[in-house]
């Protein structure tokens, strides 16, 4: 009979980082073809909403979708429809038409080889969401990409997956966008955003799912942490005020999305956050840390 002292702990490359899945409280088989299917789900998301794989249903999307309505997977359909409420709440701060700027900056490839647009139509004018799952876009010059939510999705289908398993908790861990189930609380460690060799806090979280948010930060190249691949549709250039975020939230797709609003709106973000039930951490570019007090008690600031 499996006890709570069964755990299995499994990492494959994916979504462009390493994706761990933890496991514990059930029979070891079950729970390898447990993490099987759930790195499955997450291999599917990947397959569908790739910026760079020529036939995910987002390279469709930004090939086809003007000229008329594409048929999409369901997943897909979901995150679109979570994008565009996103938007939608949020004034057009996030926003998933983005992609020529990211073009433009390098930060995403030109794939068609197009020039380079200076500007795109905000999501909730450019996206039509039709029935019978299909999407249209209303302007040729949209090209959208999912990087900044469709992760967060794949960490909740994955955690999905594991908790159908039986076992008692379980883990997914894709490069700092997390999810955890079980009784007891799980400690998470956050990076500092202004030096990511050194951790600014740990965090428990007990059923719930953290994302995080902060300036590039390359060892190989620089000492110091870069400019952030978070666009301000304001100005169309990265985001500057905030250093670095972490949000915790019900679901991953949402606490994803929501640290790339609050790396633009900063504490301003606040209602939104309120409105989704989610808590942040922000590091503001002078080093100031600010979380909000229903937060306060789960987050340990590192010494």
């Amino acid at each position: 009979m499996a006890t709570a002292s069964d755990r299995l702990r499994r990492a494959k490359p994916l979504l462009g980082t390493f994706v761990e899945i933890e496991l514990a409280g059930a029979a070891k088989p079950e729970m390898n073809a447990a993490i099987d299917a759930a790195f499955d789900a997450v291999a599917r998301v990947h397959r569908l909403m790739s910026f760079h794989e020529r036939d995910s249903d987002v390279s469709r999307l930004n090939r086809d979708a003007y000229v008329g309505p594409v048929g999409v997977d369901a997943w897909t359909f979901e995150v679109l429809e979570a994008a565009v409420e996103m938007h939608q709440r949020s004034n057009g701060i996030f926003d998933v038409a983005v992609a020529p700027v990211l073009q433009a900056l390098g930060l995403l490839p030109n794939l068609r080889g197009d020039a380079p647009i200076a500007g795109a139509a905000q999501a909730f004018d450019a996206i039509e969401l039709r029935d019978g799952q299909t999407v249209r876009f209303r302007h040729a010059d949209v090209r959208i990409d999912l990087g900044g939510i469709a992760k967060g999705f794949a960490v909740d289908r994955a955690l999905g997956v594991l908790r159908g398993s039986g076992a008692t908790s379980g883990l997914v861990n894709a490069g700092g966008d997390l999810a955890v189930f079980g009784p007891e609380p799980q400690i998470a460690h956050i990076r500092h955003p202004r030096d990511p060799r050194g951790l600014i806090c740990s965090v428990e979280i007990v059923n719930e799912a953290l994302a995080s948010t902060a300036r590039r930060f390359d060892p190989f190249r620089a000492a110091r942490t870069m400019d952030s691949a978070i666009i301000d549709p304001g100005n169309r250039k990265p985001a500057r005020g905030i250093e670095g975020t972490t949000v915790r939230a019900h679901s991953c797709m949402i606490a994803d999305a929501l640290t790339k609003i609050v790396m633009i709106a900063g504490t301003e973000a606040t209602g939104l956050l309120e409105h989704y039930h989610a808590s942040a951490l922000l590091v503001a570019a002078d080093g100031d840390v600010q979380i909000t007090p229903d937060w306060q008690h789960a987050v340990h600031l590192a010494a």
